[in-house]
């Protein structure tokens, strides 16, 4: 199949990808510039799972002010080399974090970052609410499961939807970059400041 030569710059500049992979991905979707694009999405987050185990060593820290300048966040981000480091990509990605956790206010990284007691305490909460349900006690799991899955989507930063594309979430848009970079990277801490708080 022939592929046009706009078509691969079109898809090469929307998703960064390599020009192999844009014709490759061209031709398994007959040229559908759209549907290219999301399998290479599905194709680098596939990839970038395989790399989750390696070690990160080097990495960046970005602060953002809002403006105004009372709101600010620190944020340090690993990744496995120094190249990648200091890569302006990489560097925008860990800025757009930053606006993210200014933004949304998360209270830990992700649900295995939270403190159990928070977890028991929001339990807790849930069960008092649907204490007056006549729901069989698998029932009521599956509710609080639910409920747990939405209140780690407001506090935990991984699960949040990302404030760029509200369609995917944080952890999601951290795995096309690992996707991308072809390493490794882990958001390792954060720190918010706002004023009076």
């Amino acid at each position: 199949m022939d592929i046009p030569l706009e078509k691969i710059k079109e898809l090469r500049q929307r998703t960064g990808a390599g020009i192999l992979e844009c014709k490759t991905a061209l031709a398994e979707t007959n040229c559908d510039v759209e549907q290219a694009i999301e399998l290479l999405r599905k194709r680098g987050i596939a990839r970038a799972e395989k790399k989750l185990e390696r070690p990160t060593a080097e990495g960046a820290i970005d602060a953002y002010i809002h403006p105004g300048e009372r709101l600010g966040v620190l944020i340090e981000v690993n990744c496995e080399t120094d190249f990648v480091a200091r890569n302006q990509e990489f560097r925008k990605f860990i800025h757009e974090l930053a606006m993210q956790i200014a933004a949304t206010d998360p209270m830990a990284i992700s649900p295995e970052d939270l403190a159990p007691e928070i977890i028991e305490r929001e339990k807790r909460i849930y069960e008092s609410q649907l204490v007056d349900l006549k729901k069989p006690p698998a029932v009521i799991e599956k509710i609080i499961n639910g409920k747990l899955e939405k209140f780690y989507e407001e506090v935990c930063l991984l699960e949040q939807p990302y404030i760029k594309n509200p369609e995917i979430k944080v952890k999601d848009y951290l795995k096309e970059q690992i996707g991308k970079f072809g390493e490794n990277i882990k958001i390792r801490r954060f720190a918010r400041f706002k004023i009076g708080e």
